[in-house]
C-alpha cells in the first residue's frame, strides 16, 4: 500500500491532474466526504487527508509513504528525514512582506532598527530580518494576519501573497518579496528504499506532467 499526505484545498485540487498522469483518480471528494482517507481506482493506493502544517511530519515518521507541501511549510519544518525531488510548479504564489500604506517601511528597517512583525512563518521572517541586519520582535499569529498592522499590534505583517487582493482591500502595500513559493513532492526515505518499485515509477510519471524540463529541485 502507497499512502499519499494531501492538504485540502487548492494543493488537493492542482495535485490531481499530476495524479491522473500516473493513473490515478481519487474516488471521493473531500469537500462532501467526511472521511480522512480517500481511496483511489487502484487498490494499492490510498490519500490521507492532513493538515497543510502536518504533511512533512507524516511523510517524515511514516505515517505517508510520500506527500505534497508547500516549500513555505518545508521551510519552517526543516525538512528532516524528507527526500524532495520534484518541484511541482503548483499553487504558486510569494512569501513577502507587507505593511500599512501610511507606515515608512524604508526607514523603519533601517540597519540597526527594531521592528515588530506578526506571522506564521517565524522561521523565514527571523532569517530575512537578520540577513538585513534589522531587529525584528515576533509576533506568531494563525489567522486574519491582516489585522495586525491595522490595529498596532505589529509594524508589518510576513505572509503568503497571491493577487494581493486581499492586501489591497485593507490598506496594506507588499513591500518587499522574500521569495517565491511553490508545492513540492516529499518522499518518506525508509519508503523510497522499501517500496522503490512501486514509488519510483509514480515519481517518474508525476515528474513528466509537471509542466516544466527543469523539475528536480535538492534541497
Amino acid at each position: 500500500m502507497i499512502t499519499l499526505a494531501l492538504s485540502k484545498g487548492r494543493i488537493f485540487e492542482e495535485t490531481l491532474p499530476l495524479l491522473a498522469a500516473a493513473g490515478i483518480q481519487v474516488l471521493e471528494d473531500p469537500d462532501s466526504s467526511r472521511k480522512l482517507i480517500l481511496p483511489t481506482n487502484q487498490d494499492a493506493v490510498r490519500v490521507v487527508l492532513v493538515r497543510a502544517t502536518d504533511v512533512p511530519t507524516y511523510v517524515e515518521y511514516g505515517g505517508a509513504d510520500l506527500g505534497v507541501v508547500g516549500r513555505d511549510v518545508l521551510i519552517e519544518h526543516g525538512g528532516a528525514g524528507l527526500y524532495q525531488p520534484l518541484d511541482l510548479r503548483i499553487a504558486t504564489c510569494r512569501m513577502s512582506v507587507a505593511v500599512r500604506d501610511d507606515f515608512d517601511y524604508e526607514n523603519a528597517v533601517r540597519q540597526g532598527s527594531r521592528i515588530r512583525v506578526a506571522t506564521k512563518y517565524t522561521g523565514i521572517a527571523r532569517q530575512h530580518f537578520a540577513d538585513k541586519g534589522v531587529h525584528v520582535d515576533l509576533i506568531k499569529l494563525y489567522g486574519s494576519m491582516e489585522l495586525a498592522p491595522l490595529t498596532g499590534l505589529a509594524d508589518a505583517i510576513v505572509d503568503l501573497v497571491s493577487t494581493g487582493s486581499t492586501l489591497k482591500a485593507n490598506r496594506l502595500v507588499e513591500v518587499e518579496r522574500i521569495m517565491d513559493i511553490s508545492s513540492r513532492l516529499v518522499v518518506n526515505q525508509a519508503a523510497l528504499k522499501l517500496k522503490r518499485d512501486a514509488l519510483k515509477p509514480l515519481i517518474d510519471a508525476i515528474a513528466s506532467a509537471v509542466p516544466s524540463s527543469d523539475v528536480a529541485v535538492t534541497a
